[in-house]
This record gives C-alpha cells, sequence and structure tokens, in this order.
C-alpha cells in the first residue's frame, strides 16, 4: 500500500480540544504529564515510580492465558506474547496501553487503529530506548456493561446483531446465544482462502469459548499475537486487591467527584470542553448479572435497583473480602489501570483524549503516575480506483473531507464557465446603501434604521438568488456531482469516517495478514497525521 499524510485538523473530523492538544496548546500544559514526544517518554521513565505488583500481573496474566488454552485446545501464550509477559517481571519493563469494549469480531475499524498504534509506539520507544522493554497492551473493557454498544457490526453496509437480554458486565456474558451472529458474519466475508481463515478464527473465538471476555482474547491474540501484544482482563480479584485502599478512601470520602470537578471548571475556564461528569461515587456493584451504581445516603450505602444495602463498616469490610465487586466508572478505570500496570502511555481516541484531561488532579492526589496522553492512528482505506477518480474530477485529497453539500458547491463554483457568486454585486450595493443610509440620517435620524431593514431584505433576496443560480448549475455537471455524492457514501458511510463504522473484515478478506502488516509499517503514532492508504 501507498500511504498520503493530512492533518488532523483537515478531516474536519475531530473536537476543538483533541486538535488544540495536538497542536500543543500550552493552556494545556497544567493537565498533562508533558505533551508525547520520544525525548518526553525519556523523562517520563525516569520521573516514573511504578507501584504495580510485577509479580501479581504476571502470574494473572499467565492464568488467564491458560485459561483461554484450557477451553480452545491450543496453546496461545506463546513467541512474542510470552516473552513479553515475561519482561512484565523486570523492573526495566514498560506498557504501553490502549483499551476499547468487547465489540464482537471488533467492532469498527478503529478498534484495529488503537491496537496498531500501541505496537508500533512500543517498537518505536524500543529504537529509542534499547535498554528498556516496552509491551503493547490491550485493556479489554470487560467490566462495561452497555451492551448496546457492541452488540452489533456493519459489513458491506448489512448490519450484524447478537440479540440477547443483558445485565451486568460484558465480559462475563456467555456466548451460548452467539451463534447465529457468527454464521451470519461468516456469511457475509464470502469465499476464499482470506474468508476462511478469519472465518475460522471467529468460530474458534465465540463458539469455543463460554464468555465474551475469553473469546475476545482469543480473536484479538490471533490477529496480533505475532506483535506480542498483551491482553489484560481487569476484572480480577487479584488486581482489584492493588486497587482495595483507593476504592474505600474514595467512596468514603467522595475525593474524586471533589477534585475531578475542580479540574473539570479549570479545563472549561482555560476554553476547553470536558467529556465526563464525575459522581459523588464513581463505583458500580458488581456480580454476574449485575453491575449497578453505588449511592450513599445519610450514611447507608445503596445499591441502585438491588436490595444490597451496606454500613460504612460493612462496605469497608465487602472492599477488604471482595474487591472484585466494585468496578470503577469511566472516571476511577484509568487510576486503576495505571494502579496495576507499569504504563508509560494511554493511547486512545479523541474523546478518551479529552477526559483523561479531566483526571490528572485526581492521580496526583492519589499519588498514581499519570501517563503520556496519544491520539490514536486514524486512516482511511481506498480502493484501486480512488486516485484515478479524484484525478478525473480534479478534487484534492483533503477536500473530499468536506461534507457532500459543500464539496459538491465548490466543485460547481470551480468548474463553471459562468460566475455563480454575486460577491461584487453585494459589495456595491453595500457601497449605495450606506450612501442612502447616510442620506437618510440627515434628512431624519429616526429613518437610519429603515434604511438598514431595507439592506438586510436585498441581502437576502441576493443570498436566495445565488443559490438559485448555484443550483441551477448543478444541474449542467450531474454526472460529476453524482460521482461526488457516490465517493463520499463510499468512503464516509453515514456520513462520517470509515473507521467508525465498518468493520475490518472487508479488509481481511482482500488482503489477509497483510492488511494488519501495512498498518503496521504505515501508522506512525508520534507525527499526528491522519493516513490515507491507496493499494
Amino acid at each position: 500500500m501507498k500511504a498520503t499524510y493530512i492533518d488532523y485538523s483537515e478531516t474536519n473530523s475531530f473536537s476543538s480540544t483533541a486538535l488544540s492538544y495536538l497542536s500543543r496548546d500550552p493552556k494545556l500544559r497544567p493537565f498533562i504529564f508533558d505533551f508525547p514526544s520520544v525525548e518526553n517518554f525519556g523523562k517520563l521513565i525516569k520521573s516514573k515510580t511504578v507501584t504495580a505488583n510485577r509479580e501479581v500481573l504476571v502470574k494473572v496474566l499467565k492464568k488467564q492465558y491458560g485459561k483461554v488454552e484450557a477451553q480452545s485446545g491450543k496453546l496461545k501464550a506463546e513467541g512474542a506474547v510470552l516473552s513479553n509477559i515475561e519482561f512484565l517481571s523486570d523492573s526495566n519493563t514498560y506498557t504501553i496501553t490502549t483499551g476499547h469494549q468487547l465489540n464482537i469480531f471488533t467492532g469498527p475499524l478503529y478498534f484495529i487503529y488503537k491496537i496498531v498504534t500501541a505496537i508500533n509506539l512500543a517498537r518505536e520507544l524500543k529504537q529509542a530506548y534499547p535498554e528498556k522493554n516496552f509491551v503493547p497492551v490491550y485493556w479489554m473493557a470487560t467490566e462495561d456493561h452497555d451492551f448496546a454498544e457492541i452488540n452489533h457490526i456493519s459489513l458491506h453496509g448489512k448490519p450484524i446483531v447478537w440479540e440477547q437480554d443483558n445485565r451486568g458486565a460484558t465480559g462475563r456474558l456467555p456466548t451460548s446465544t452467539i451463534a447465529s451472529a457468527v454464521k451470519a458474519f461468516q456469511n457475509l466475508l464470502g469465499i476464499s482462502k482470506n474468508s476462511e481463515k478469519l472465518s475460522t478464527l471467529i468460530e474458534e473465538a465465540y463458539i469455543n469459548h463460554s464468555h465474551l471476555a475469553d473469546a475476545t482474547r482469543h480473536l484479538v491474540n490471533g490477529l496480533f499475537a505475532e506483535h506480542g501484544l498483551v491482553i489484560v482482563d481487569a476484572d480480577n480479584h487479584e488486581f482489584k486487591k492493588q486497587f482495595a485502599g483507593i476504592i474505600t478512601e474514595d467512596i468514603l470520602n467522595k475525593n474524586s467527584s471533589r477534585i475531578i470537578g475542580q479540574t473539570s471548571k479549570n479545563l472549561e475556564d482555560a476554553g476547553f470542553s470536558t467529556q465526563v461528569n464525575a459522581r459523588e461515587i464513581n463505583f458500580f456493584y458488581m456480580a454476574d448479572g449485575l453491575r449497578e451504581r453505588i449511592i450513599e445516603e445519610n450514611g447507608v450505602f445503596s445499591v441502585l435497583n438491588t436490595d444490597i444495602r451496606f454500613t460504612e463498616e460493612q462496605i469497608k469490610e465487602e472492599i477488604t473480602l471482595y474487591p472484585e465487586r466494585f468496578s470503577p466508572n469511566v472516571i476511577m478505570r484509568p487510576l486503576y489501570q495505571e494502579v496495576i500496570l507499569p504504563n508509560l502511555a494511554y493511547i486512545g481516541g479523541g474523546a478518551e483524549i479529552v477526559y483523561w484531561l479531566q483526571l490528572k488532579d485526581n492521580f496526583d492526589f492519589y499519588k498514581a503516575g499519570f501517563p503520556l496522553l496519544l491520539l490514536r492512528n486514524s486512516a482511511l482505506i481506498t480502493d484501486e480506483s480512488f486516485c484515478g477518480k479524484l484525478c478525473r474530477l480534479h478534487i484534492k485529497l483533503k477536500d473530499l473531507f468536506k461534507n457532500t453539500e459543500t464539496l459538491q458547491k465548490e466543485w460547481v463554483l470551480t468548474h463553471s464557465q459562468h460566475t455563480l457568486t454575486l460577491a461584487s454585486e453585494k459589495s456595491e450595493f453595500e457601497a449605495i446603501f450606506q450612501k442612502i443610509k447616510l442620506r437618510a440620517y440627515k434628512i431624519d435620524p429616526t429613518l437610519a434604521p429603515s434604511a438598514e431593514a431595507v439592506n438586510a431584505r436585498l441581502k437576502k433576496a441576493l443570498g436566495n438568488l445565488e443559490q438559485k443560480l448555484v443550483k441551477a448549475e448543478k444541474k449542467n455537471h450531474e454526472g460529476a456531482l453524482s460521482q461526488i455524492e457516490s465517493l463520499r457514501s463510499k468512503y464516509f458511510p453515514g456520513g462520517g469516517l470509515q473507521e467508525r463504522s465498518e468493520n475490518f473484515g472487508i479488509f481481511y478478506v482482500k488482503y489477509g495478514d497483510q492488511f494488519i502488516s501495512e498498518l503496521i509499517r504505515h501508522f506512525k503514532p508520534l507525527d499526528f497525521k491522519f493516513t490515507i492508504l491507496e493499494p
């Protein structure tokens, strides 16, 4: 594949706060450790105090991979993955982490892009600091309970939905009812060597494993094992024990609510948007089939929509004995991640980066290291006819990221043999009306607003006439405009970025394992550019 790169600002698809972060806006410095660069990773390594229990981390990971191996009958924690798990015992080893929900069949393309970004960043840091080890990590959001966000994908524009009633953490969800969705996915892959390989992997993952967390680990491992990706399921008693002290303090004293509320205000005062709101208690109570918010009223801690109640002493004891029953929400999950991993970076989408900006003061309060934040790589994947169509239509690559109506209008204005704008005429009328307004004012000052009102009506009439001129001229270029609409529909489904709706399956069928290899070859995590890939 051939890669072309453009600025994220040219895609018209990222928030102003995310773009400010990419441009290293100095007003954001109070909310981060520093902006990401090879040099700043070196600074973080020198200053970082790792609190994670490496022995527990390695033991739990081997046990989790062993569980998947036992179910599938195949050894999975081997080669580069096993080496990286072993490296985590070494004080010179650090993680590069990304995370995502357990979308069936990996969900939208950006799931794949997140992981490739983590793999490439780990490789780049290894080149810069060869005496250190850097392990790419995919943090499975196994405790998330929003099933409606993960139970569907689109393949070739056709929806595939896993129909099932669900309550509780999705990682614990049984896969016993997913067979029909698996079959639908397989049928849409077509018949080829690559489709057969992917179909087999999907079946091994979802049919041979009893819970969604294990199925997802098998699938992601099948795609990325050769690149050493380590997959973490943090829904674990041993991991939560390390976080129990913070769970207790935050539930009882509501520190994160106060601290993050103030940080959010500071961000907004600095001119930036915020993404999440902290609750008084930022934990759920979790059991099989249950993940509900904890609230406190008059010293009694209650689990919503249940009869579960705790006094202060009872909830402290519950956290001590069963920390795995306490699940962090979006506010506290990042802190939990940094407590159990020797982590240097978190890689996320634009919205994730924005809410991480709200968290640093809370990390400081709990004496947890704050990672460097990276916007994941983004891409548009095109086909063999893409470049030719752009050339024939005389459209610049970055202009394709404009919405269809704007792009068509600009194309007509550029290619019409007629002058379709009334800009010069509007200027002439404006000059005339300023004279009229002055004359009216001299006769009677109260007439000036009347003159201004007439001017406003004329401006509106000229604007309407201008639109009619463009609309009439569009009819003379229906063929070209239809091609523009077709291009936009194909590469920007639903009007949004391809990566936010398309599944990787259609590209894996076309390119096989080479698809991920090409992403790894062309993604540059620290260049902060949007990637366009052409065959």
